[in-house]
This record gives C-alpha cells, structure tokens and sequence, in this order.
C-alpha cells in the first residue's frame, strides 16, 4: 500500500468535471490578470471569511508582505512572530525592512501569548499570530495586547482555510487576515496563490494600489509598487474548489478522529486540538522518539510524511542576525526535534490510516540499537 502526504491526483479525479470547463472558459475568455474570475472569487472568499474586503494575490508570502507594507509598517519597525512557524512568516517581515522578534510556542504549538509583553519595545508596530497547522490561535489575548500597546494585527492564516473559534473565522479576528493557496493547502490551486482580508475600506483601497504597481487605472501610478498579482486562471480553480472546502474539511476532521483513536491504542499521544469543530488538520503532527528511524521504517513501506519544521527559524543561517543561539525558545527546539506529520488529506481511507499507524507502532518496537 502506498500512502502519498498528500493526493492532489485523487483530489482532481473527484474534481475533473468541475475544473476542466472552467479553466478552459477563461483560456476562451483570454482574460487571465485580475479578470473576472478574480473578482467572483474575491467576493465568494471574502463571504466565506466573514470579511467585507478580499484580494487575490501571488502568493500568501506576497499577502504578509502587502498587509504590512499597507499598514505602514518598514524600515526599523519590528512585529512580532511566533518562533515556531513557516519562514515565509518571517521573511515578509524582513522584505518591508522590518525586524521579525520571536517568541516561544506555547503547548498547542501557537504563538505564547504570555511571552508578548517581554518582546514589546518602542520600535514595536505589529504581532503576527500564526493559526499553525489549522488551529486558530486563542485571538482574545493577542486584540488585548494589542489594543493596550496601539499595534496592528495581521493574522497569518495560510494553513487555516475554513478554520473557526468561536464561530469566527481565521483572517477574521484582526485588522488583516493573510491567507495562501498553495496547491497542498486545505483550499490549494494549480500553482502559487494568495489572498488578503480585511473589514478595513481605506487599507483594501491601499492594498489594491500595492499588488498592481501602484495603480487603479492602467498608466496612472500613485504609488511605487511592484505586481503581485493574482491570476485568473488560478483564482478559477480556487472558486470551483470552495464549493468543497467545507465538506474537505469535515473529513479532515474524521481522518484525524480515526488517527486519534488508533495512535491512543498504540500509546502515542494524538495532536492537541484547542477546540474538536474548528481545527481544520492542514497538518497532523505528532511527536515521536528516535524520530528518524521512524520515518525511515514508514518510507520502506510507502508512507510519505513531513517535518513542520526541523529547523526554527531563529537557528537558519539566514536568520543568523537575530543573534538568537540555541536554547532561546525551549518548545520550538524541543518539538523540531519531535514533531511527525502524518499524511492528513480527505481522500485518505481509514485503511491508510490504519496502515500507517500499525507501521508507527511497529517502527517504535522496532527500535535500532
């Protein structure tokens, strides 16, 4: 039995019909920049979020860096950043000028919101809560910090499509939500994507001028800025697929029910979750000793899985800068060490699953000298 990390392949199959005919109506259509596509799927993804205001993008990389940049934040401002997440997190901190400050996971592998206070200085314009893994951050402390310290909130929400907490939806909570769509995100498309949210008219007025060289009508340029840009033939893809994100998502949720029962049978403690609805498992991390052996034994057998991530960013070479040594965040470097991610998408059968769990076990009793 092979079991991939994920089957984009299963997922088109189930998808042909849909997909097919729209791509090639806007090849006929030959509107592929910020046509019509874009704005359907615009206003489709900002009802879905709960927001007044979306923009499509290249990227979600492109959407942090925008959201920043519109908020007024660059050259010696810092924000604020969970040391456990993506560097792309970071780097769009760094592509405005800005300083990115870490601070330590807390037990759910979010951002410690207790840790806030201690990264403040005067240079500090913005914290950037990341909903890792599918899981919404607990946003009440984060919108209290910030309203006592005047500092924006943009929410890094690209591993979190569809992800709630208390009803609201990940983007939702702060002045900006960022979102991308990667094709193996939970909503992914057929090559780089990105979105930005917001309720804020004046910043979505600002966000459009900044993904489109600074311009609302061709050759009229109001600001320097560079193309970022969403395409329409990808921003297609995205609309068909959101018709199915909900139900995606739902069997998620069930994929993970049936790795939590059986991973319990083996001893292996399953993901925390903060709330059983609103985690949307773009990734089903574990933790695991002798974590190579075990990965090793589970590729023999045909089972792909992933590292999210190995190296903190605080320990990249491209991070040296930060002068942060190892040792400066105790969960991030303890789970980089740990964590598993096990294959999560919705076509995955509970036989897979099954499979996948008797090789964990087998791998942990097999363990090398």
């Amino acid at each position: 039995m092979k079991v991939p990390f994920v089957d984009l392949r299963a997922q088109f199959a189930g998808l042909r019909e849909e997909i097919v005919p729209r791509v090639q109506r806007v090849m006929e259509d030959a509107s592929f920049i910020l046509g019509p596509d874009v704005a359907a799927f615009e206003e489709r993804y900002a009802r879905y979020v709960g927001a007044r205001h979306c923009l499509g993008v290249e990227s979600g990389t492109a959407a942090l860096q925008l959201a920043l940049q519109a908020l007024g934040i660059g050259d010696g401002d810092e924000v604020i950043i969970p040391a456990n997440t993506y560097i792309a997190s970071a780097i769009a901190v760094s592509a405005i000028g800005a300083r990115p400050v870490l601070v330590d996971a807390d037990e759910n592998y979010l951002i410690d919101a207790s840790s806030l206070e201690s990264a403040l200085t005067p240079r500090t314009k913005a914290v950037m809560p990341v909903h890792l893994y599918g899981q919404v951050v607990p946003m009440e402390p984060i919108l209290s910090f910030a309203r006592r310290h005047d500092l924006r909130v943009v929410e890094d929400a690209c591993q979190a499509h569809g992800a709630r907490r208390e009803g609201k939806a990940a983007g939702s909570f702060g002045d900006v939500g960022c979102f991308s769509f990667y094709p193996g995100k939970n909503l992914g498309a057929y090559g780089d994507a990105g979105a930005i949210v917001t309720n804020d008219a004046a910043l979505a007025d600002t966000l459009l001028l900044l993904r489109d060289f600074g311009q609302r009508r061709k050759y009229e340029h109001l600001v320097k800025a560079g193309n970022c840009r969403l395409d329409s033939i990808q921003a297609a893809v995205l609309d068909v697929k959101l018709r199915h994100l909900d139900r995606w998502n739902d069997a998620r949720r069930r994929n993970a029910r049936r790795y939590d029962a059986k991973l319990s049978e083996i001893g292996v403690a399953p993901p925390p979750r903060l709330t059983e609805d609103g985690h949307v498992y773009h990734l089903y991390v574990i933790e695991v000793e002798n974590r190579a052996h075990v990965q090793r034994v589970l590729s023999e057998r045909g089972i792909a899985t992933g590292i999210h991530y190995p190296v903190p960013i605080h320990l990249q070479p491209a991070y040296a800068d930060l002068g942060l040594g190892r040792g400066a965040f105790g969960r991030t470097e303890r789970s980089a060490e740990r964590i598993l991610s096990l294959p999560m998408y919705a076509e995955l059968t509970e036989k897979q699953i099954d499979f996948v769990v008797g090789a964990i076990d087998d791998a942990r009793r097999l363990v090398p000298a």
